[in-house]
């Protein structure tokens, strides 16, 4: 008969083994090529050929790599990743009807996406909704990445819990909306840094409830409606050192805060629309006076 430490001994042996072949089924880094194969392990030598194939095989704050251009598939983010494309390769993804990258992370997790192209084919039948819809996790951060082609925004936040949005050195072109703001609950930190917003058929960038955001170095241009929009009493906005030029309205605000320093406003064909709420400026914008209205606050330099 075998005895009860044999039994002990290979029953731990399988429990052991069972963890390691779990441990072994995700890894910490996988790959995506324009000709791998789903089926693959999504290694190096034998990469996947999307996103979600990708994904499934790679742990919880793991990252997911471009060894070469390929279109990867649209993709829905449920933890911690980060997706590089691999800077100056084609690493696109196309979509029609739907939203690019949805991120619906948990509450602690930090997403990064960095050198892709998003494009939702916006002269086709039914093109794409929006470029990144963000509804859950703490950071989202996007990295040297163009955004075009959307039938509402390039990215949109609508969170319900305290949730950070960065773009930086990215690209948002030929959307409805550029980066829209909007949380149903708690509150956006945003910043948008070494960044150009421009040829919408809406607004730059719109933000609605509790958000506080920081736009520097960058661009907002060709605006048929508004560059930089503060609706309702919530958000406070700041813009530094950018040019908003040539959109209909350069700076608007329905009872939001908006300040300005250190700007370019030019060929607006409004600079300013107040309908409640402040647009404080330092002093320091370099401006083409388009329309009545001026800044109704100042900042204190100090």
């Amino acid at each position: 008969m075998i005895s009860s430490k044999i039994v002990r001994f290979l029953a731990i042996v399988t429990i052991t083994a069972g963890l390691a072949t779990a441990a072994q089924a995700q890894a910490t880094r996988t790959w995506v090529s324009g000709v791998g194969d789903d089926a693959n392990p999504c290694s190096r030598t034998a990469p996947c050929k999307t996103w979600p194939g990708a994904i499934s095989k790679t742990a919880a704050g793991g990252e997911i790599d471009a060894l070469d251009p390929g279109g990867f598939g649209a993709l829905t983010i449920t933890k911690a990743i980060t997706l590089d494309g691999g800077g100056g390769q084609v690493a696109s993804t196309l979509v029609a009807g739907t939203n690019g990258i949805v991120v619906a992370a948990g509450p602690t997790d930090v997403v990064i996406i960095r050198n892709i192209r998003i494009n939702g084919l916006l002269q086709t039948a039914g093109p794409g909704l929006n470029g990144i819809n963000f509804t859950s996790g703490r950071v989202l951060s996007v990295e040297n990445c163009s955004i075009f082609g959307f039938s509402q925004a390039g990215i949109n936040v609508a969170t319900s819990a305290n949730a950070t949005l960065n773009v930086t050195n990215s690209n948002i072109t030929n959307t409805a909306n550029g980066i829209n703001l909007a949380p149903s609950a708690g509150t956006v930190v945003s910043e948008v840094d070494h960044t150009t917003i421009q040829k919408l058929t809406g607004n730059g960038i719109t933000a609605t409830g509790s958000v506080f955001a920081t736009v520097t170095n960058s661009n907002v241009l060709n605006a048929a409606g508004i560059g930089v929009n503060a609706g309702g009493a919530g958000p406070v906005l700041g813009v530094d050192s950018s040019s908003v030029s040539s959109n209909n309205t350069a700076f608007a605000t329905s009872g939001g805060v908006i300040r300005i320093s250190r700007n370019v406003i030019y060929d607006n064909t409004t600079n300013y629309t107040i309908a409640g709420g402040t647009i404080a400026t330092s002093g320091d914008n370099i401006v083409a006076v388009n329309g009545a209205t001026i800044p109704n606050g100042s900042i204190t330099k100090q």
